[in-house]
């Protein structure tokens, strides 16, 4: 099936009230041809710390899919021209081969602590914002869509799903009956990644289970869980080939909350070149500030507790914790828009990007040189204590309050959401030209 074209026997009226989820032939690993799957995959790009994290991927396997994700030369240029030859490469040895027939996939992932994750992974139509069926929740980083763009027109693929979810309901048993009975059977693979997390991946190639699936989520409306920047270079690159064209779908994981609720986590900053002195000396009069001697699960409690009554952040990078809360009213009256809705006005991403980097700290969001954005809790206050900087660590927003805004059409400031568990990248690709 084409995935530049609308299935057969929907209509363009059915396929635009809602997801228009489309099969695509995988490519995927030979086991036969690598290490393990396990050493092939990464976590997705942006939450690859880099180069701790992307130096260990590098040597866990030649083949490692953070060569092609995130592959390092000289230049841009360089950069995104070697991921190409890497794919080729792959292509023509064998290490990558694409299945025999197009299907959807059903993704599962499940750890030892009772996490478990099941969804659907296809290429999905690239609706534009006016349709209101892919809803983002943050805005995006012009150079890092131009940086995405660039590899995926380097590579003619797709590289990793982006992560939606959806409000399963009975409209959608069909598909939610399927998944359970998919996952019932021996999968294409199964790994085991370092994280102890266990992933298993089916294919669904019958043409009438497939319909059933396009068929429920023709009246679907999704959230951008994770992957807006991948998003939004999807939406770039269509608009840069005529339609129809296999640029007019995207791959995503689809995820249906209503039967498997993600966890919201908090993504951190690390700001290069603010002593944590500095960034302390310049809240006073502005907010309280507390030292905490403490360990870092005792700080995090602090800033849980703290966050509950208002906007709370946990500086670091000096060896102690410092718990900042109590903003002058005043002061977030004059540096707060006012045209948005409370809920976002109160985001402590909001105040953090509206009042303390450009009005206290004096640090522009958009400079990757001042500014960076790290998952991974411990390693951002490491990498805060080892390079002199100010580690910002973050409380998570629930759940609710990211739809609601999405839903009225107001997105919170970049990197205010972590949604996991994330898809592994590396078990399924696409390539636009299959």
């Amino acid at each position: 099936m084409d995935a530049g074209r609308n299935t057969a026997g929907q209509s363009e009226a059915t396929a635009r009230q809602g997801l228009e989820l489309t099969p695509f032939r995988g490519l995927r690993y030979d086991p036969d041809r690598v290490g393990s799957l396990a050493a092939v995959t990464s976590p997705p790009y942006d939450v690859v710390v880099r180069p701790d994290g992307l130096h260990q991927l590098e040597s866990a396997d030649p083949h490692n899919i953070v060569r092609l994700i995130l592959p390092q030369a000289a230049t841009p240029t360089a950069r995104n021209e070697q991921a190409a030859r890497t794919l080729r490469r792959w292509l023509a040895e064998g290490v990558l081969t694409a299945d025999p027939d197009p299907g959807l996939y059903v993704y599962e992932q499940r750890d030892g602590a009772g996490m478990l994750q099941r969804g659907i992974i296809g290429a999905l139509r690239v609706s534009e914002p006016a349709e209101k069926l892919v809803l983002p929740h943050e805005d995006v980083m012009p150079h890092v869509v131009a940086d995405r763009a660039a590899l995926m027109r380097a590579t003619s693929a797709n590289l990793e799903p982006l992560l939606l979810t959806y409000r399963g309901d009975g409209a959608t048993a069909r598909t939610a009956a399927l998944v359970e009975r998919t996952a019932g059977r021996p999968p294409l693979l199964s790994t085991t990644t370092d994280d102890g997390v266990c992933h298993r991946l089916w294919s669904v190639t019958d043409p009438a289970d497939v319909a059933r699936v396009q068929s429920d989520l023709a009246r679907q409306q999704a959230l951008i869980a994770d992957g807006h920047h991948r998003w939004a270079t999807y939406r770039r690159l269509r608009a840069e080939h005529p339609s129809p064209s296999p640029w007019d779908h995207g791959l995503v994981l689809l995820v249906d909350t209503a039967r498997y609720p993600l966890r919201v986590r908090a993504i951190h900053r690390l700001l290069h070149g603010l002593p944590v002195a500095d960034a302390v000396a310049a809240l006073e009069g502005h907010f309280r500030v507390r030292r905490l001697d403490v360990p870092l699960a005792e700080a995090l409690a602090s800033l849980a507790d703290a966050a509950g009554a208002g906007n709370a952040f946990l500086l670091a990078g000096d060896g102690g914790f410092h718990l900042v809360d109590r903003p002058d009213p005043a002061l977030l009256a004059r540096t707060v828009p006012a045209d948005r809705p409370a809920a976002w006005r109160a985001l402590d991403a909001t105040v953090l990007h509206a009042t303390l980097l450009p009005h206290l700290w004096h640090i522009p969001e958009d400079s990757p040189a001042h500014i960076a954005y790290i998952h991974d809790t411990a390693a951002t206050v490491e990498k805060a204590e080892r390079d002199g900087g100010t580690a910002v660590l973050m409380h998570p927003v629930r759940e609710e309050v990211v739809r609601d805004l999405a839903r009225q059409g107001v997105t919170m400031p970049r990197k205010s959401t972590s949604f996991g568990p994330k898809p592994a990248s590396g078990l399924v690709l696409r390539a636009l030209d299959l």
